[in-house]
């Protein structure tokens, strides 16, 4: 029985490209504002959000089945995207359905990279701010601490993760065929976050030695060059220094982008015998689409680095289904744990709705 009250709402790469899901992208303040105004919504008695370069997702507990058609409407509302718009790419999973699909996300099975990593973190740091918000009760937390326990057994007991998987080792797989070794490659680091602290380590773990971090924080870029034995340098001297360096991994939260047209090409004039490789992995993205047209100038986002990592898909898939077998089976019985509670909300006295959410008067299509 899939009822209706634990559903799962949102976007992904599967629906949503690149250039959308830049629209979609929660920026920090707005993601708060936005889970104050869900804690409002009558009938939502529990959420949890995650939100990551590759999904906008909403994991709830309702009354009532007009509760996640109030929530998607909220989210469209903070994004100024049209809601017709966004219907259309939307995904929507209710009770043992979307059980499965919090699974094999945190498994990394639903990844453009099958089997990275990182997601398991990004999905426990999700649950992690919804328990310090209080959002989080009964239903949620055993369907987030069980399937954390679900998506190990299944890293652990298959070979999923094997090859190169992740998005840092696709980038310096790239970085090699395009200069052939890094021992004397100049890296320049744009954005002192996670993910681009991880592909740094994995270039000085291929060789590369001359790695250089620039942050809009200066002692975040300080700090991060020290943990690394890199340098540090003013994210104001980033255009006029841009051609100094051989690979630009940009990683930063702007909300726009960051490395323009004309700075690339004054950079590329600066040395024209040896080319530029800017590996883009912010969402919304760094580098203005147009550079990618400049002569001995290499381009590849996110989108683009999935794509490569899916010609070492083949090698893993027997694991895979492996890993989906197992994902159904703990779904099953995870569902079984808490369908009886979801259920007994869904058939208590709902509470007075209230009028529809209206719509922002100017919205953004996609």
């Amino acid at each position: 029985m899939n009822v209706a009250g634990f559903f799962v709402i949102g976007a992904t790469h599967h629906r949503a490209p690149l250039e959308v899901r830049e629209k979609l992208s929660l920026a920090v303040e707005t993601a708060e504002a936005l889970r104050v105004e869900l804690a409002g919504v009558a009938g939502l008695h529990e959420f949890a959000m995650l939100s990551t370069c590759n999904r906008i997702e909403f994991y709830g507990v309702a009354s009532h089945p007009e509760t996640a058609a109030r929530v998607s409407a909220a989210f469209c509302a903070r994004q100024n995207f049209d809601a017709v718009a966004f219907e259309k790419i939307r995904l929507s999973l209710r009770g043992r359905d979307a059980v499965q699909h919090l699974v094999a996300v945190a498994a990394g099975l639903d990844s453009q990279m099958i089997g990275e990593t990182e997601i398991f973190g990004q999905v426990k740091n999700a649950y992690a701010t919804a328990q310090a918000r209080r959002s989080t009760g009964p239903v949620l937390n055993r369907l987030f601490q069980k399937g954390f326990q679900a998506a190990k057994h299944i890293r652990t007991t298959t070979a999923i993760s094997a090859g190169q998987v992740s998005v840092a080792n696709v980038a310096v797989d790239l970085a090699l065929t395009i200069f052939g070794q890094l021992t004397e490659t100049r890296i320049l680091l744009l954005g002192a976050g996670d993910i681009g602290e991880k592909t740094a380590k994995a270039f000085q773990s291929r060789g590369a030695a001359a790695l250089t971090v620039a942050s809009r924080r200066l002692e975040h870029a300080m700090a991060l060059a020290t943990t690394l034995g890199a340098s540090a340098m003013p994210f104001e001297q980033t255009d006029a220094r841009l051609g100094e360096f051989d690979v630009v991994v940009c990683a930063t939260a702007a909300p726009e982008a960051v490395v323009s047209l004309s700075a690339a090409e004054s950079a590329i004039r600066k040395r024209p015998a040896r080319p530029l490789f800017f590996i883009d992995l912010a969402l919304p993205r760094d580098v203005e689409p147009s550079v990618a047209l400049l002569d001995n100038v290499f381009v590849y986002n996110l989108d683009d680095l999935a794509k490569i990592a899916e010609e070492n898909r083949a090698a893993r898939v027997v694991e895979l289904v492996k890993a989906r077998t197992i994902v159904a089976a703990k779904a099953d019985a995870l569902w079984k744990q808490v369908e009886a509670q979801v259920l007994a909300l869904m058939q208590a006295p709902s509470a007075d709705l209230g009028p529809a959410l209206p719509r922002p008067s100017h919205q953004r299509a996609d």
